[in-house]
């Protein structure tokens, strides 16, 4: 990457000598409102690591409960944080372990109670390990060219672990661009990836697709965490964000720009069917609940032998579901295949089921209505029969 690019994209996403002082000052805050006996209240996230970018919004608190004194009731650590923080007046979330949530001077600071571990394996928790995650990236010392691929990734929308993105987490990426040394490397490697790729930073395994969980393997990148040999930090990415990143990887190192940097809004192909929702309160919870709707939506899309080409889901405080059909209308009758002529039985029992049937190439057939022939019509239909699980989330919905 050209020296005067670099510099310039530092001089845009590393945070500012005075944002650094405001936002370690507010942490500092907060933590000193925390006192609990065999707890220890510590920054976390990106903050901890040096890794984050200016402009942001969170930070991560983390609340360390002794582990020998806790490892048997790790589940009530929650509750004995909620009653030390109630003063501060926090949201109450709800996930694998509860955790809070307090909104200050336009930052959202999550305070997250955890076992105090020396080891990945003490973890009863997957946010227990995060203090040993931080630890292995500070001591690498390369928070400016993490910074550089985390902004990348950002303006590729392909940021983020949650089920609506399945993309890359920024501890993956904290761990790509530490095991390529530079974000120059890390573009350059990425760019030659390809069906699948499979990285064990600390070489903790002989074999990773061996050795580890089936399940935990199937995602096309397999990135074994540096602090615990039993985990793939890359499970949830999914093929067509893997795809989007060595595309871009390839794109800039051809003609590298400051544009890759730059978030763009996500484009809609112009015929789709959108669905608006407006959310209540945009956060994590919300999304995955949103996220379920949306794959339901899909399943029932294609179960009405509607074929979606492409699909999307946007999550703003007007979050859009959006689906690229190949044909928005359908013959009003469908031809429904039954058994081979010879399974005399089935054929039998198939004709009772079914009113008109004709038979050809060895088997039966019948022809039936459809329900919905039209897509906008069967999501409105569907939209309707869930109200409830829409209106604890959204405001309203329109298809468009």
């Amino acid at each position: 990457m050209f020296t005067s690019l670099r510099k310039k994209i530092l001089g845009k996403i590393k945070p500012s000598s005075d944002q650094i002082k405001k936002v370690h000052s507010l942490a500092s805050d907060v933590i000193k409102k925390i006192r609990i006996k065999d707890a220890r209240v510590i920054i976390g996230g990106s903050l901890a690591k040096g890794t984050w970018l200016r402009g942001m919004h969170d930070i991560d608190i983390f609340v360390t409960f002794d582990y020998r004194k806790y490892k048997d009731k790790s589940g009530k650590i929650s509750d004995i944080l909620w009653k030390h923080i109630k003063h501060l007046h926090p949201i109450r979330l709800h996930g694998s372990r509860d955790y809070f949530q307090i909104n200050k001077n336009g930052m959202t600071l999550e305070i997250i109670p955890i076992l105090r571990l020396r080891k990945a394996e003490q973890a009863k928790n997957i946010t227990d390990v995060s203090p040993l995650h931080a630890q292995w990236v500070k001591k690498h010392k390369l928070c400016d060219e993490i910074r550089l691929t985390k902004a990348f990734a950002i303006a590729q929308h392909i940021y983020g672990a949650e089920n609506h993105i399945r993309g890359f987490s920024g501890y993956v990426l904290e761990i790509l661009t530490i095991y390529y040394g530079s974000f120059d490397k890390f573009l350059y490697k990425v760019s030659k990836w390809k069906e699948k790729t499979v990285l064990d930073p600390e070489h903790l395994l002989n074999d990773p697709l061996k050795e580890l969980n089936i399940s935990k393997i199937q995602s096309p990148l397999v990135v074994v965490d540096p602090v615990d040999k039993t985990r793939n930090g890359a499970t949830v990415v999914s093929r067509e964000r893997y795809a989007l990143l060595v595309k871009a990887a390839k794109a800039f190192l051809k003609h590298p720009s400051e544009k890759y940097f730059v978030l763009k809004k996500e484009k809609i192909p112009n015929r789709a069917i959108t669905l608006e929702v407006t959310i209540r309160k945009k956060n994590d919870i919300i999304a995955g609940k949103l996220y379920a709707i949306f794959m339901k939506l899909k399943k029932q899309i294609a179960l009405n032998r509607f074929t979606i080409k492409k699909s999307g889901f946007i999550f703003e405080k007007k979050s859009i579901f959006w689906f690229a059909l190949k044909s928005i209308t359908l013959p009003q009758h469908i031809e429904v295949k039954g058994p081979p002529l010879n399974l005399h039985e089935h054929v039998s029992h198939f004709k009772k089921k079914h009113k008109k049937t004709i038979t050809k190439k060895g088997h039966i057939y019948a022809s039936e209505l459809r329900k919905y022939t039209h897509a906008k019509v069967f999501l409105k239909n569907f939209i309707n029969s869930h109200k409830k699980e829409f209106s604890r989330i959204a405001i309203n919905t329109k298809v468009r």
